[in-house]
């Protein structure tokens, strides 16, 4: 009996203990957005989960052997997944030199147990932000076209480019090993005229340093987009929806608006995230070659009304030509690069990208048949598939296009020898250029 009791004993005494030390969780300490440089008053997003909530949550930077703290919360929160904000850097502890550094961040645990999770991370502390100086040249700007920049950048820096309104293009070392940077860029179709491109140069520590072009943008030489209506028929509209969307269900017409926005959304951003796979070369040295004897039939940013039974119902600007010669034509490769996209894509059914350096893609669609893979380095002319009409096509023919850091742009000044040697050529160290 005695036994029994003892046991009875023991077990309530180590039973808390064991429930305590089942139900306590070490916190996990995590920071979202990647940090490479801490500044005058970088701002830091930190999440935390523990099952228990936290008691505190501090961060401190360690440079050269000491250890500075830089904020701390000591309020607890119940909450299991928690998100905190706040700045660090030199404007808050001006002890910080330029340098390395750790960010170190400590979460204790609201259980009864107090543990302690950590996260640590090696940066750079920048307390002076970058400099730029750019060229004096006179860029014409022209809406959907391309130019090309070249500057210089001081002090440290981890990102910059030019930037046009909201859209941002690299900056990549001058070729050769020439001192200074370049950046080709794009001034969209859809921008506003009174945008100022500019250089740009980001520490990451939320130092950030513009510096204009000299540029012109002439009213009266800008492009003329048309606008087109569209029949849409019903063995169209099937055609599509059929080859599209085979599994969907419900109105055919309402289908095809569908396709027509959110699969062309969706297409355009896998063509965008293209430009993660460009080379840090020019991988041409002639002016690009329009496809042998074709007739356009839709230039560049026509606004296009489709019609179905009298009625609108739906409207898209098309962002590239349509080439025609004759049904299954050999499509040629507009200039040498490397094919980095060679497959089926929503609304331009059989679809081939080719990557030219520096950003700068072509686009192939509308195939029936491919004969080139990803990876396959193509020559100027070099056939690589056929034409036809899979995707969003109406009848037999290519829809070319062209990319900029995932921009889409004008083809046409790039079938110019004359633009390229004036606003490529004479600007950077363009290997093997002849027109």
């Amino acid at each position: 009996m005695r036994k029994i009791l003892l046991i009875v004993l023991v077990l309530v005494i180590l039973l808390p203990i064991v429930l305590i030390f089942a139900r306590s969780a070490t916190p996990v300490v995590d920071v979202p957005t990647p940090m490479v440089s801490l500044g005058q008053a970088t701002p830091i997003t930190v999440r935390v989960r523990d099952p228990r909530g936290i008691r505190s949550l501090a961060a401190s930077v360690e440079q050269n052997g000491v250890r500075y703290s830089v904020w701390k919360a000591d309020q607890p929160s119940q909450a299991t997944d928690s998100t905190w904000n706040f700045t660090a850097g030199v404007k808050t502890t001006p002890q910080l030199k330029d340098g390395k550094a750790k960010l170190i961040l400590e979460a204790t645990s609201n259980d009864l147990l107090r543990k302690t999770g950590r996260w640590e991370h090696e940066l750079t502390v920048v307390t002076q932000p970058p400099s730029v100086s750019v060229d004096s040249e006179q860029h014409y700007l022209y809406l959907g076209m391309a130019d090309l920049a070249t500057f210089n950048i001081s002090g440290a820096w981890t990102e910059a480019g030019m930037r046009v309104g909201d859209q941002t293009f690299r900056a990549w070392p001058m070729p050769g090993g020439k001192p200074g940077y370049f950046s080709l860029f794009a001034f969209a179709w859809n921008m506003p005229p009174d945008t100022v491109p500019v250089v740009y140069a980001s520490n990451g520590a939320g130092n950030d340093v513009t510096s204009p072009i000299v540029f012109q943008f002439p009213k009266k030489e800008q492009p003329k987009y048309t606008v087109h209506d569209l029949q849409i028929t019903d063995a169209f509209v099937h055609k599509v929806v059929n080859e599209l969307d085979p599994n969907g269900s419900g109105d055919p017409v309402a289908r095809f608006v569908k396709i027509n926005n959110e699969m062309r959304r969706a297409n355009n951003k896998v063509l965008a995230d293209l430009r993660l796979k460009t080379a840090d070369k020019f991988l041409w040295s002639q002016p690009f070659a329009r496809q042998a004897h074709a007739q356009s039939e839709a230039t560049f940013a026509d606004l296009r009304n489709y019609i179905y039974q009298g009625k609108k119902i739906d409207q898209q600007v098309h962002l590239g030509y349509d080439l025609a010669v004759t049904q299954h034509v050999g499509v040629e490769a507009s200039n040498d690069g490397r094919v980095v996209y060679a497959a089926p894509l929503g609304i331009y059914g059989n679809c081939i990208v080719v990557d030219h350096g520096y950003g700068l893609q072509t686009l192939y669609g509308h195939l029936s048949h491919i004969d080139v893979h990803e990876g396959d380095m193509v020559k100027r002319g070099q056939v690589m598939g056929t034409s036809g009409q899979t995707g969003m096509a109406g009848g037999d023919h290519i829809h070319f296009g062209m990319l900029l850091d995932g921009v889409q742009i004008d083809p046409k000044e790039w079938w110019d020898s004359h633009w390229i040697k004036d606003h490529i050529a004479k600007r950077i160290d363009l290997p093997g250029f002849h027109d």
